[in-house]
């Protein structure tokens, strides 16, 4: 089994003098789509620009394909007078200040949503990994679900919502929660029983096509691929790496443990919610809960039984110089700590700003 990859980022553009967000009238994507044709394209705000990588075979595909992608829409930014940020929120720019992509789908979202969606001034990260078997997919993802609040304590980037430091070390998903279809899924027995919860919504009219469920991990509606969504974007190339990395193992050992007969314990989606409000409010520095022992742990802790856990997989995939980088991670604090110390350090907002996009850069 290959468990291919494919990373989908999201960016800020940045006036580089106000350091505010900016609708740049979709003149990056433009000029990008000429040298990376349709691994770049426009989102709903204008002030975003996502981008995705092909396939990759494995993790050191995956670090050149969104290393170059991060440094060509950086070096396209600047030539157009604009920078680029990779952080969960922009600090103080606030939402109802944006412009909209004019885009047909976009104005359908609107109508429907309203200012929930309008508000949705947010940036993430997306992690596929290849899965041509759909029932096979539907059991990784209720077993993957125990680890998204893991997964999400290790992306914490946005501390800051228009100006106000809100205490959480992961605002964005605050923000994305008031969505519909959005969160820790359920389980599903199988793909019948999640394709019969689908073809009910397309019926009565909630969606109209399956990529209007926006959860946290999904089987994707078009690709062969589990698709991870928890993830605030992270500050550096590194980081997406290390976290795609042990997305990929993840799947990799839950799927050794299903072909072997074996199954990882399924929790109900409520208990699965506890640590993922820990993980949006403390990041890496509280604890969370080890439904097993019934028992809170530090969340640090967790990540190294997580290694533990995955180890036996890591080798086979080439992954363990990217998956070690944890450690520093848990050394140096996330992208939320790390924006947290500045301000803190300088009181001002800007030089959050500055940061967050020297960051994004870093060793391109």
């Amino acid at each position: 089994m290959k468990f291919t990859l494919g990373i989908e980022e999201e960016y800020q553009i940045i006036d580089p003098v106000t350091r505010e967000l900016i609708s740049h009238d979709q003149q990056i994507v433009s000029e990008a789509a000429k040298i990376l044709n349709d691994q770049v394209k426009a989102e709903m705000h204008q002030a975003v620009v996502e981008v995705g990588t092909n396939i990759c075979q494995d993790v050191t595909d995956a670090r050149e394909q969104i290393s170059h992608l991060r440094k060509s829409i950086s070096d396209i930014s600047n030539d157009l007078g604009f920078k680029i940020g990779a952080a969960g929120t922009h600090p103080f720019s606030k939402w109802e200040h944006q412009l909209i992509t004019p885009n047909p789908r976009y104005d359908e979202i609107i109508t429907e949503l309203q200012d929930t969606a309008r508000s949705n001034l947010i940036f993430g990260l997306h992690v596929h990994v290849g899965m041509e078997d759909k029932e096979m997919a539907i059991h990784l993802v209720n077993a993957m679900r125990y680890f998204l609040p893991h997964l999400y304590a290790l992306s914490t980037n946005s501390p800051f919502w228009e100006g106000r430091n809100t205490g959480f070390k992961s605002f964005r998903s605050k923000v994305f929660d008031k969505f519909p279809r959005t969160g820790i899924p359920g389980i599903f027995e199988n793909y019948a029983h999640y394709e019969h919860y689908v073809k009910l919504l397309v019926k009565t009219n909630c969606i109209d096509n399956p990529k209007k469920i926006w959860w946290d991990i999904r089987v994707h509606p078009f690709f062969p691929t589990l698709e991870v969504r928890i993830c605030d974007v992270p500050l550096t190339v590194n980081e997406t790496i290390c976290i795609t990395a042990i997305i990929q193992a993840l799947v990799a050992k839950l799927y050794d443990l299903r072909t072997h007969n074996l199954n990882f314990m399924n929790y109900h989606r409520a208990l699965i919610n506890e640590n993922k409000w820990r993980a949006s409010r403390y990041g890496l520095e509280g604890k969370m809960i080890d439904f097993g022992k019934e028992a809170e742990v530090d969340t640090k802790l967790l990540m190294l039984e997580l290694l533990d856990f995955i180890d036996d997989v890591v080798d086979d995939l080439g992954s363990r110089k990217e998956i070690e980088y944890i450690h520093e991670m848990i050394k140096n604090g996330t992208g939320a700590d790390r924006q947290l110390a500045i301000f803190k350090e300088t009181n001002d907002l800007t030089k959050v700003v500055d940061y967050i996009t020297e960051q994004t850069i870093l060793g391109l």
